[in-house]
């Protein structure tokens, strides 16, 4: 069935994904604060509108894609007025737990209903509609955005209540980072014994050092032909947004009391190397810094 839907963020994520609604039949009104990215998701048949609130004015369901939560909330304070009654709010931002359940407390408040619906896939899985969606809300709401995210991703998980969605992905993502940060290492250390990467490989990738991090994106050239090392290192999911992610790790676990000295170095890490390359590198470059460090330490 097709629907009306409000695209607010069409950036790197939330353009292909809009684009991919359009494709497959929907109405899709999109809003972004920079002209060219209004422009360029125009040409995939997103029909612009002149700002978020017309976006929203007639939609069945609103989609935002935004950097933080602060841009959530101001979204939400500007447009939920604008909405018609019990529209459905889907926000596949990744931000803080407790934005994601103010800003669904807002939406109710108003008369709408909200899920909140992180992401996994990076722009490779946006483009491809192979995203994995993480959501929290309620069971009715997530039924009723399924079709959606069906044709954005490849797979819609329902992980709980409001803010279920959010916590899913920063448990993921902290998982994804120590991940890299260990398989990077282990590279560095081959290397210094005498290991080629091709080696190291083909044990770890079919013995218990198998994971996401070297099979998929590992963070040398040669073994895997399609991970960002052998485009240096030019970003599917970039070093800023794995910082980003693994401090609302990060601040969860402060706040939770959580023994997690892994986590909690591995943001450390990611800033640091955030500040050096912000978002024009992929995570896996932290390799790069590894390496580096070594070489300063010898």
């Amino acid at each position: 069935m097709s629907r009306t839907v409000a695209f607010i963020g069409l950036g790197h994520m939330g353009g292909p994904m809009a684009a991919n609604l359009a494709g497959a039949g929907h109405r899709v009104l999109g809003h972004d604060l920079v002209p060219a990215l209004l422009e360029a998701a125009a040409g995939t048949g997103v029909e612009p509108a002149a700002s978020a609130a017309d976006a929203v004015a007639t939609a069945d369901v609103v989609i935002s894609m935004l950097p933080a939560g602060r841009q959530v909330l101001g979204l939400y304070d500007d447009v939920l007025t604008a909405a018609r009654p019990g529209t459905l709010f889907v926000d596949c931002s990744t931000i803080d737990v407790t934005d994601a359940r103010t800003a669904r407390e807002r939406a109710a408040a108003a008369g709408m209903r909200a899920l909140d619906a992180p992401v996994s896939g990076g722009v490779v899985g946006a483009e491809a509609g192979t995203l994995t969606f993480m959501a929290g809300g309620g069971e009715t709401e997530f039924a009723e955005a399924l079709p959606l995210l069906e044709v954005m991703g490849k797979k819609a998980v329902h992980c709980g209540g409001a803010g279920a969605g959010q916590a899913a992905k920063v448990c993921n993502n902290m998982i994804l980072g120590i991940s890299m940060i260990a398989v990077s290492e282990a590279f560095v250390l081959g290397e210094s014994l005498g290991l080629t990467h091709q080696a190291l490989y083909d044990v770890a990738s079919t013995a218990s050092g198998q994971c996401w991090a070297l099979s998929v994106n590992c963070p040398v050239p040669g073994p895997v032909p399609a991970s960002p090392a052998n485009r240096d290192y030019r970003p599917g999911f970039a070093a800023a947004l794995m910082a980003k992610d693994l401090g609302l790790a990060a601040n969860a676990l402060r706040e939770g009391g959580i023994h997690a000295e892994l986590g909690l170095r591995a943001a450390e890490l990611y800033a640091a190397y955030a500040e050096q390359v912000g978002d024009t590198e992929d995570f896996s470059g932290i390799v790069r810094t590894i390496r580096d460090r070594t070489g300063e330490a010898a």
